[in-house]
């Protein structure tokens, strides 16, 4: 064929033709020669205005149609069993075709999540539209975006929540999902950059109101940039990995090692058992043996993963969400304890007399084999009389052995006096679409005491083998309360009638004689709350300072390394000390412990701050809707501008502004924390009875904000202050000179 093709044909040609579309296949296909290549071209670009054909790279093509190779995600399964996918581009007017993955047997086992190349046809009267042959896996990892959608005309924008990423991603018009204007969306990377050199992006789910609760989470970790995304080299090298084979391991496979985790765990890292001791020598003591996740066989020095790993520094526990500090190939399966599989571990025997003091111990690297995953709740059951088919074979031989050891241990803790806070956990329950269903404390089991005092034993037993073998590592250390911090403490302990003993050194003893002496009381809340705000934040050291809260002069974080990349230092270390393999401590990983140890403790209180405001965040948006309504709580904190109030029920914590407190000027004495009424000498201080009114919560921020009814079951003369809005210059005198006698009397008795 000479002639100049018209338009029909050429878009009859790339029909049958889906892989020769290049504008020199076309040119061949009819013969079209030197200057005509003008025209052809010409034409091609009218094709591709009118919206006929769309260019990709140097190729033509139909954008209501699929390419004849294509990148596709996974996306899930029918009731027959058959994989189902999504392109990652797709540039139509129409409905998003379906495709359906032909699986031959020498294929891989595809799973939803992962990316694939494929080669695809197209299908007539069948429900799905093409069908993929693989022709590799790419992974399961494209990068995520999280951002305000705008649309356009065509599609939209997405623009990142994170106030560091500045770049704007562009979203074609079959990809939008829905999105409206101003919605949150999540969306993930679909293809190159566009004519405006924009990365193009579809949106994979829409989270509506920005402050809507399922967005809560993402936004802080948007906003604390906790990273959340594993770079592709990452998850290549976690599904690379094979499980550990025993090799020159030690053989625990038949010690019923089980694991005690919350019920929705998804992750098991520590796993327990404990026997009475056959040592003639050690009449009345116990063997405890902790069995640790050996991610250090997985994750090695300079890896990829490694590398990442010590970027994230931990995971981070949300309400709805966990972001790991590993894929999920190693912290929910390789590295997990899990029920009746082999498992690589590092173990710890350890053997305690019989009043919980240790009298010995040695480390193993094993393999084991849990026989069950159990929660708290069900052994607690189990061992108050109650126990279900998963615990009662278990109950004579392992669950009532490791309760004797944790008896014999409740005698050292209590000789030793670690500092005994009662500040009992928030937990926020969501429904499956994100919103909030409750707020309740957490129970503290004696189930939960039990697995706490084995993992604080087994990460002492770490730091005393480190030191006596001269390894390098990283220590927890928690200080002393700074001075000043320790007079606010006496302060808060006067106020309500308390005191804290001065002029000796510091013990954890002294504090808990306070707590004790609080508890029960009125201002227990207060004066735990206090002792807390007391103490120094802990923090990871190459140098070892000791642990003021348990009272221990070496401590190290040895059983969580799945979610903790100190502990996972602290096996190397352990590996390079017992000459287990050549994955332990290497030199760059002790150059670096000074900065490591910055980084991760760094990393740690960036966590804790966004799982906080996550918190705040979900419980003003479970309060919104109760503005309103009057709540009791107590005062929890003072300053001049008002009170803050722990409300019952929640533990939320709200502000109650000094103005609406009534009509008189109240004066701030800092040194007594309280707030004086200069006309009714009404004292507002910590520990006080309120009943307030919540008349604003904003999920945005966090905030509670509430109006005064009652203190102590008294009511305060309302209406505006006298002498429009400012007390009255003689009562403001009057309160100033009363605080200023208030304040000589407290240094006073100081001296």
């Amino acid at each position: 064929m000479t002639q100049m093709p018209n338009k029909a044909d050429i878009l009859q040609w790339i029909s049958d033709n889906p892989t020769q579309t290049s504008k020199r296949d076309i040119s061949r296909a009819f013969g079209v020669k030197g200057a005509a290549k003008i025209d052809l071209k010409r034409l091609l670009r009218e094709l591709e205005e009118e919206g006929h054909l769309s260019r990709r790279k140097k190729t033509y093509r139909d954008p209501d149609k699929l390419p004849p190779v294509a990148v596709l995600t996974v996306a899930d399964q029918t009731p027959d069993g058959d994989l189902l996918a999504r392109p990652m581009e797709w540039q139509g007017d129409g409905a998003e075709p379906v495709v359906m993955i032909v699986h031959r047997a020498s294929d891989p086992a595809l799973g939803e999540g992962d990316r694939i190349l494929a080669r695809l046809q197209e299908v007539k009267g069948e429900t799905h539209h093409y069908e993929a042959r693989l022709i590799r896996r790419i992974g399961t990892n494209p990068r995520k975006i999280l951002g305000l959608f705008r649309k356009r005309a065509e599609g939209g924008r997405i623009k990142p929540i994170d106030k560091g990423d500045s770049k704007e991603w562009t979203v074609p018009p079959g990809a939008t999902g829905g999105a409206q204007d101003g919605e949150l969306v999540e969306a993930e990377q679909s293809g190159p950059k566009d004519r405006m050199g924009l990365p193009r992006a579809r949106v994979i789910d829409r989270l509506g109101d920005p402050m809507a609760p399922k967005a809560v989470s993402l936004i802080a970790i948007h906003q604390h940039g906790i990273p959340d995304d594993f770079p592709d080299e990452v998850i290549f090298e976690a599904d690379a990995m094979a499980p550990a084979p025993l090799g020159d391991r030690e053989d625990l496979r038949d010690m019923p090692l089980i694991t005690i985790d919350p019920s929705d765990a998804r992750d098991h890292d520590d796993a327990v058992f404990a026997h009475a001791d056959d040592d003639p020598k050690n009449e009345g003591g116990h063997v405890i043996w902790v069995a640790i996740a050996d991610v250090a066989h997985y994750v090695t020095p300079g890896s990829a993963l490694d590398v990442e790993a010590r970027r994230r520094g931990n995971s981070s526990y949300f309400p709805d969400r966990v972001v790991p500090m590993l894929p999920d190939r190693l912290s929910g399966d390789l590295c997990s304890l899990h029920e009746g599989v082999d498992r690589a571990c590092i173990a710890v025997r350890m053997q305690i007399d019989s009043h919980g003091e240790k009298i010995g111990h040695r480390f193993v690297r094993g393999l084991m084999r849990s026989p069950a995953s159990l929660n708290y709740r069900e052994v607690q059951e189990a061992m108050d009389g109650a126990p279900n088919d998963a615990c009662a074979p278990l109950l004579e031989d392992v669950i009532r052995p490791l309760y004797a050891a944790h008896d014999a241990l409740k005698d050292a803790r209590a000789k030793r006096q670690p500092l005994n806070l009662d500040l009992p956990e928030r937990k926020v329950v969501l429904t499956d679409d994100g919103k909030v269903e409750s707020v309740n404390f957490s129970d503290r089991l004696e189930a939960h005491k039990l697995i706490e005092e084995f993992m604080i034993l087994a990460n002492v037993a770490a730091a005393e083998t480190l030191i006596a073998k001269k390894t390098p590592l990283l220590f927890r250390v928690h200080e002393e309360p700074a001075p000043e911090k320790l007079e606010t403490l006496r302060d808060v302990a006067e106020s309500v009638g308390l005191t804290l003993a001065k002029g000796q050194v510091l013990k954890t003893a002294h504090l808990n004689h306070l707590l004790s002496a609080a508890a029960g009381t009125d201002h227990s809340d207060v004066v735990n709350m206090s002792t807390l705000r007391a103490m120094t934040q802990a923090y990871y050291a190459p140098a070892n300072f000791g642990h003021f809260g348990l009272a221990l002069r070496s401590y190290a974080h040895f059983t969580s390394p799945i979610r903790r990349y100190a502990d996972l230092i602290v096996h190397r270390a352990l590996i390079t000390a017992h000459g287990w393999g050549d994955d332990g401590l290497k030199h760059a990983d002790i150059e670096r412990l000074d900065s490591t140890a910055e980084h991760i403790s760094e990393t740690e209180r960036r966590s804790m701050v966004a799982e906080r405001d996550t918190t705040d965040r979900y419980l003003a948006a479970f309060l919104s809707e109760r503005v309103g309504e009057d709540f009791t709580g107590r005062i929890s904190g003072i300053a001049k501008f008002g009170a803050f109030v722990r409300l019952d029920g929640t533990g939320a914590d709200g502000l109650l502004p000094v103005r609406s407190l009534g009509r008189e000027f109240f004066h701030f004495d800092r040194d007594a924390g309280t707030l004086t009424g200069s006309d009714t000498g009404t004292v507002i201080g910590l520990g006080q009875r309120v009943t307030v009114r919540l008349t604003e919560a904003a999920p945005v921020t966090g905030g509670l904000e509430l109006d005064f009814v009652d203190i102590d079951g008294k009511t305060l003369p309302k209406g505006p202050p006298r002498g429009r809005g400012k007390p009255m210059k003689r009562k403001f005198s009057k309160a100033k000179k009363k605080a200023e006698k208030t304040k000589r009397k407290v240094k006073r008795s100081r001296r």
